[in-house]
């Protein structure tokens, strides 16, 4: 049961990410272009049948980043997945996550009013805020980096925003140049990979196929034989 509820957050991501895209002012579409996130508009709302995850995640070799198919078998690359999705998939990655000890005043009100936020009251606001002025802008950005992160590039099982998603909203300057394509990589060798301890610490586990969906699925399939 806790497999197919994954695979249905995952499948229904690219809906959320369709509607919303659809129904931002100019002004903001405007704005996620020069965060370097223009390509996501134009996913289409797939839906993904749950025996085709399955086979994905049986035909996807892990330690190798590799899928196999019918046809052949190819490498899963942070440059792969950045031309695919249109976005960028150079640069430096984020810190892990963010130390709350070593932010400014400044900062620190900001990490405190985007803790423990649930996709949802973060989808409404970013839907609702104005950009009518810089402070606004600023704020749209950093909700939408929250956002992109959740819904998409690094959604969790426990639907709040963690240290490791608070991390890029402190790096504003230059967050189009920094590696996206990496948060994405399947096989979890980005900067947001937790340890053992730090999950079971954060109630963080990320809706990556390595992480949880792939093993999930090969565990399943080596059980029923």
């Amino acid at each position: 049961m806790a497999a197919r509820n994954q695979t249905k957050d995952l499948k229904c991501a690219t809906h959320l990410l369709n509607d919303k895209f659809r129904n931002m002012t100019e002004e903001k579409k405007a704005i996620v272009r020069d965060l370097g996130f223009g390509g996501l508009m134009h996913i289409p709302p797939l839906r993904v049948d749950h025996q085709l995850l399955r086979e994905l995640a049986n035909n996807f070799k892990l330690g190798e980043n590799r899928l196999k198919t019918g046809y052949g078998s190819f490498q899963i690359t942070p440059k792969k997945i950045g031309d695919a999705l249109g976005i960028n998939a150079t640069g430096d990655l984020f810190l892990e996550k963010v130390d709350y000890k070593k932010l400014s005043d400044d900062d620190k009100i900001i990490y405190r009013r985007f803790q423990g936020k649930t996709l949802k009251s973060l989808t409404d606001e970013m839907m609702e805020i104005g950009v009518g002025n810089e402070e606004e802008r600023l704020m749209f950005k950093r909700i939408f980096i929250l956002y992109i992160q959740m819904a998409f590039l690094l959604p969790t099982t426990i639907n709040k925003i963690s240290p490791v998603h608070l991390a890029p909203i402190f790096k504003m300057d230059g967050i189009s140049e920094r590696n996206w394509g990496a948060c994405f990589d399947l096989h979890g060798q980005g900067h947001h990979r937790l340890s053992r301890e730090e999950e079971e610490g954060n109630q963080w586990l990320p809706l990556r196929p390595d992480d949880n969906l792939l093993s999930s699925f090969k565990k399943q399939r080596q059980e029923q034989g």
